[in-house]
């Protein structure tokens, strides 16, 4: 299983980032090889679609979970019909957050908003 959840630095004891579309990277974690990784985010610097185009290119990452504090109802539907499960993130590390993922600690995601449309 394929975990992201979004990062405003390279640093996987850092907290989670506010945003979803606007975060700089994802971390990527591979829960069967106990290994993670940070990729780009190709909505962060975008005029408009942020959400969108980070929902985009956490599905080219075959990403099975995602973990965020929030998210624009576009890109949950892009999310939704890529099967993504979708939890709401704790204020925390990026580890801790994955750690309260596999205790079942995180509630499914439901903070869905109209977007920042122009933002």
């Amino acid at each position: 299983m394929l975990i992201a959840i979004p990062a405003d630095i390279e640093d996987k004891d850092s907290l989670i980032s506010g945003s979803f579309g606007r975060a700089p990277f994802y971390y990527v974690y591979n829960d069967e090889t106990k290994e993670g990784y940070f990729v780009s985010n190709q909505g962060e610097k975008a005029q408009g679609g942020a959400g969108v185009k980070a929902a985009t290119g956490i599905l080219e990452q075959e990403i099975d979970v995602l973990i965020t504090p929030q998210l624009g109802e576009n890109a949950f539907e892009v999310l939704k019909a890529a099967n993504v499960k979708l939890y709401k993130s704790i204020e925390d590390t990026l580890i801790n957050n994955m750690i309260s993922l596999k205790k079942s600690k995180l509630d499914k995601l439901s903070d869905i908003h109209k977007g920042h449309h122009g933002h």
